[in-house]
């Protein structure tokens, strides 16, 4: 089923409530009635048509439509991932450290040493997914929008074509480390060696937030792969091809 313009946005959330943390990185805030997502869209001055492509994205594995995607601006692309960034770092980073705090905090002192390597290995996961954001942020979403501006000049100058020569989205794949690999290690210990806590309904909190952010993650991820990186690569091609044509 594919979630269309006319349909009420509540409904969408009672379709799938895991739409709702992508729908509020669009700005939108509850209480919005019985409004479909086409007039939500109009008030909060969204795109209609990129928003609907978002969720039916998430809510639905087997739909993603590369090409229409491809198709919309590379600022409205790179908002999107900049709020996902947003979300990890303050929202669900956060939440899970919280939650890994009163994990802790059920042990006894004498059987803390295993939390304290899962405690070590998630806060260097958080640096790791921190730095992949602050590279993207201040390195690769300046230079799309530079490589999209000549584009759209059609005047190819010799700072793009040399700023593509010594940086290219396929130099952003070679670096483009997995930070969900990590996740799946964390998960691993969690589920097979972390010893029996207290609250085991805890461990299990811990474990259903890191898979729904390895989820998002992996979501996200293929936003990046799948449409922002061929839409610049094109862009890339027709500069080099074009300059002093």
């Amino acid at each position: 089923m594919l979630i269309h313009s006319k349909m009420k946005l509540a409904e969408v959330i009672h379709l799938n409530y895991h739409l709702l943390q992508i729908i509020s990185r669009f700005g939108i805030n509850l209480g919005f009635g019985d409004k479909s997502i086409e007039h939500v869209c109009r008030d909060y001055f969204i795109d209609v048509d990129f928003f609907l492509e978002i969720l039916n994205s998430y809510h639905n594995k087997d739909y993603f439509p590369q090409k229409h995607l491809q198709g919309f601006s590379v600022g409205l692309i790179v908002e999107y991932l900049r709020k996902s960034h947003e979300y990890y770092l303050h929202t669900k980073i956060p939440e899970i450290e919280q939650l890994l705090q009163r994990l802790s905090d059920s042990y006894p002192e004498e059987t803390r040493e295993t939390y304290q390597l899962i405690d070590k290995f998630f806060t260097g996961y958080k640096l790791e997914l921190s730095d992949h954001i602050q590279r993207e942020e201040h390195k690769v979403y300046p230079y799309v929008f530079s490589v999209e501006n000549a584009y759209l000049a059609r005047n190819p100058t010799v700072e793009i074509v040399s700023s593509i020569h010594n940086y290219s989205m396929d130099d952003f794949e070679e670096e483009h480390d997995n930070v969900e690999d990590k996740l799946y290690d964390l998960k691993n210990i969690l589920i097979k060696y972390l010893p029996l806590p207290a609250d085991p309904r805890l461990c299990q909190a811990v474990l259903f937030e890191l898979f729904r952010l390895e989820t998002d993650l992996n979501d996200h991820a293929r936003i990046e792969d799948k449409v922002l990186v061929p839409k610049v690569k094109y862009m890339e091609k027709w500069i080099l091809e074009h300059f002093n044509a």
